[in-house]
């Protein structure tokens, strides 16, 4: 399949590559670009490792195609990382919030979009909020304590 030329916005960069015109955002990012916190889990959009933002909007960017989102703003925890850890990645590090550390990124990242979205948010709206996003290790409390730790700040 032919590629065609793709402008995005990455981590607030510009970056022009190519892509086939069926590539899905998972594949740009972490094929094209080398980003690589967001990992490839179900490639069906049910488990959210994958979740990166999108103009503030938390995505599964394994369903995502590539060239829909050209000239959008699109974050990966790389751009969230830059300075050092952010209050939320703190948070993740003191509440023990992983364990194998393969949904991470995408927990991290889809807590972000959450908390952009505001909103009352107790544990349970914590907890059903990020339902979309599975931790295999069992560490949700531990997530849900994380993310309380920051919205409440």
């Amino acid at each position: 399949m032919s590629e065609t030329p793709l402008a995005l916005t990455v981590n607030g960069e510009p970056v022009r590559c190519s892509a086939s015109t069926t590539a899905s955002l998972l594949e740009v990012i972490r094929d094209q670009l080398a980003l690589t916190s967001a990992k490839r889990g179900c490639d069906q959009g049910a488990c959210g490792a994958c979740t990166v933002l999108v103009d503030g909007k938390r995505i599964n960017a394994c369903l995502a195609l590539a060239h829909s989102h050209a000239g959008r703003r699109i974050e990966t925890l790389e751009g969230l990382a830059r300075g050092g850890l952010n209050p939320l990645q703190a948070a993740f590090v003191a509440h023990d919030a992983l364990q194998c550390g393969y949904c991470t990124p995408g927990q991290i990242m889809s807590a972000c979009g959450l908390l952009s979205e505001g909103g009352t948010l107790d544990r349970a709206t914590i907890a059903e909020r990020m339902s979309g996003n599975l931790c295999r290790c069992g560490a949700y409390s531990n997530i849900v304590d994380a993310i309380a730790e920051v919205a409440s700040v």
